[in-house]
């Protein structure tokens, strides 16, 4: 490797060092149900996040609340030496994608039937700092 291409790669790592990670990929709830939920939390500070998400009486909302927990995680695991108060932590992008989808068959009258499509998605959740000394 080039010493122009290390000297950028360790600048996106050094970039992305303020940001953590966490997927759910498969969940059994249709993406429109979990960006209803998604939509709340977006943007929102950890702390305010995880309230909104505690007392929300949708069962997305104890999937996502899961996820960001482990968002939040993942972050300690990255910064080892850090304080989750200092770095002002935020939900800075919460994507949800459809996922794959089941097709079931349900009887319908004079010998028909109609499909019955169980839906389910895929949400990342990514997390940022506000932390201006980074």
């Amino acid at each position: 490797m080039g010493n122009r291409k290390r000297l950028a790669a360790e600048a996106i790592k050094e970039a992305k060092k303020s940001l953590a990670f966490a997927k759910l990929n498969n969940c059994p709830t249709s993406p429109r149900k979990m960006r209803l939920v998604a939509d709340l939390v977006r943007g929102e500070e950890v702390n305010k996040a995880l309230a909104i998400l505690k007392f929300n009486p949708k069962e997305a909302s104890r999937r996502l609340e899961k996820l960001l927990l482990s968002a939040l995680t993942n972050w300690q695991a990255k910064n080892e030496e850090g304080d989750i108060e200092k770095a002002a932590l935020f939900v800075k992008e919460i994507r949800v994608d459809g996922g794959s989808m089941l097709k079931r068959l349900r009887p319908a009258p004079q010998g028909r039937a109609h499909r019955i499509r169980k839906r389910s998605n895929h949400v990342t959740l990514v997390l940022g700092s506000n932390n201006l000394d980074n």
